[in-house]
């Protein structure tokens, strides 16, 4: 991956299923939905944000489970339901006046194919299907819901050179 596009990214995009989670959808026996989000691709996304990154959400489907857990983040840029993800990603790219190298995006399945391919730096995580490897940027170590989210954040930190202003607190 280019040093130079990674430097131009003010955005990063993430699915839900299966890259911010392990895609397991869990259902109680009254029907409340459940899902598993690792705590440290939630600190990797705070770390992003206070490089002044934002981060943003557009997921095919709807749950109140990923409306809390992007509160929690404070991710104000939250797409569920979508059936076609051009749609929310050409609203957002309007609403922040930012052009396709600006963003980054992860994504896990065919579904999300359209954006990875236009945008400047495309993530998917280690257990993706094969059919977007080809065409994304990097291929994280970790399975989606395992720390991928993290790896992501980290690599975008240190390569545009934020690292160490975000991370300096911790180790002083």
């Amino acid at each position: 991956m280019k040093k130079q596009s990674i430097e131009r990214i003010r955005l990063l995009l993430l699915d839900v299923d299966g890259v911010l989670t392990d895609g397991s959808i869990i259902y109680d026996s009254n029907g409340a939905e459940s899902k598993a989000f690792h705590v440290r691709d939630g600190h990797g996304l705070k770390l992003l944000q206070r490089a002044g990154i934002k981060v943003g959400i557009i997921t095919g489907r709807e749950s109140a489970v990923v409306a809390r857990r992007a509160a929690e983040l404070e991710i104000d840029i939250v797409y569920q339901g979508v059936k076609d993800k051009l749609v929310p990603y050409q609203q957002i790219l309007s609403d922040l006046n930012l052009t396709d190298d600006q963003v980054a995006y992860a994504g896990d399945d065919v579904v999300d194919l359209p954006i990875l391919r236009r945008v400047g730096c495309a993530f998917t995580v280690a257990d993706g299907v094969a059919d977007i490897k080809p065409y994304v940027d990097y291929i994280t170590t970790l399975p989606g819901g395992a720390g991928a989210v993290r790896e992501i954040c980290e690599m975008l930190l240190r390569q545009s050179g934020l690292w160490a202003s975000v991370a300096q607190r911790y180790f002083e």
